[in-house]
């Protein structure tokens, strides 16, 4: 799919279909087929990466110039309002006179950016402006996703620490709230993840605007960009060091569970051992046996058995083990 945008009085106007690429200051290329890319990649004259090229980690295929013309791959979001975000690279490649974006996922900022230009100008008169719109609203939304696992982690915190979990079914309990704390986890590290490769963007973008030598109104835009994304990502680092502790803390819950579980136990086996051995003396069936003659000797086992079950109970309870 092809979404192109004119520049309209610093807004972005939608062209109707079939569309004039020639009129176009951004354009949008969403999941496109060979025919699509072939057809961008005619008109201006530039080769564009595939998917496999777009997956590329290493610097050097995500971040290069051809000519007057510079690509850029960023990793970015989408679908993470349902908590299980999918992760895909973005290519923004930055040409003279328009911004041309590839992508083969949908990141929100791809559909609330351009809704927004479109009704109010916001600096869309060149392709630059349109990428630094466009990444300001990327930061934003990373920021917005940030606020919403710090108060995920914050629910966490009070459930392990303030005893918010329920008194029956603990174990049920912590198993979930391990759960919680690794989806939690996992979402965080795939912001982080999002972030380093934007701080990556961001300084590149950085470097070509001092060596291109842009108006100080542009380079301050950068910079102020590149702060914003420095600091989620500051962010981002304590949230994982507090799912750390959590995850710490939830595990160590785990242990004094156990720990009260096994103590209980061996206080029964304790309590339960002299009763069992006075019976089993008593349950032998040997002929000599003086005690089986006894009158009493029924209701004076009876007692041992009870005697020595409470004696033990009570020492564990005066020395403060139950």
């Amino acid at each position: 799919m092809i979404r192109a945008y004119a520049h309209d009085n610093g807004k972005l106007r939608l062209l109707d279909a079939p569309v004039d690429l020639t009129h176009a200051i951004w354009i949008d290329l969403f999941e496109p087929d060979a025919a699509e890319s072939q057809l961008v990649a005619t008109a201006f004259g530039i080769e564009l990466p595939t998917r496999e090229d777009m997956a590329e980690i290493e610097t050097s295929s995500r971040l290069y110039h051809e000519g007057d013309t510079t690509f850029m791959t960023a990793t970015l979001p989408a679908g993470a309002d349902s908590g299980d975000p999918v992760m895909g690279p973005v290519t923004f490649v930055l040409a003279p006179q328009r911004l041309i974006t590839l992508r083969h996922h949908a990141p929100r900022p791809f559909t609330t950016f351009p809704q927004r230009a479109q009704q109010a100008p916001i600096g869309c008169a060149t392709a630059q402006g349109v990428l630094l719109g466009l990444l300001d609203a990327i930061i934003d939304r990373l920021a917005d996703l940030l606020e919403r696992i710090a108060r995920d982690i914050d629910g966490i915190s009070r459930a392990v620490f303030r005893n918010e979990i329920a008194p029956q079914g603990k174990g049920q309990d912590f198993r979930q709230t391990l759960k919680t704390i690794g989806r939690t986890g996992d979402f965080l590290s795939k912001m982080r993840e999002s972030l380093v490769s934007l701080d990556r963007v961001l300084g590149f973008l950085g470097q070509m605007t001092l060596q291109s030598k842009d108006d100080r109104e542009t380079r301050g835009l950068v910079k102020t960009l590149s702060r914003d994304e420095q600091s989620l990502t500051q962010h981002a680092d304590f949230l994982s060091q507090k799912v750390t502790l959590l995850l710490d803390a939830t595990l160590g819950m785990i242990d004094i569970e156990q720990s009260g579980i096994i103590k209980i136990v061996s206080v029964a086996a304790v309590v339960f051992l002299p009763p069992t051995l006075v019976a089993s003396i008593y349950g032998m069936n040997f002929a000599m046996m003086p005690e089986l003659g006894w009158r009493f000797g029924y209701p004076i086992a009876i007692g041992l058995m009870i005697i020595s079950a409470v004696l033990p109970y009570l020492f564990f309870k005066r020395r403060g083990w139950l």
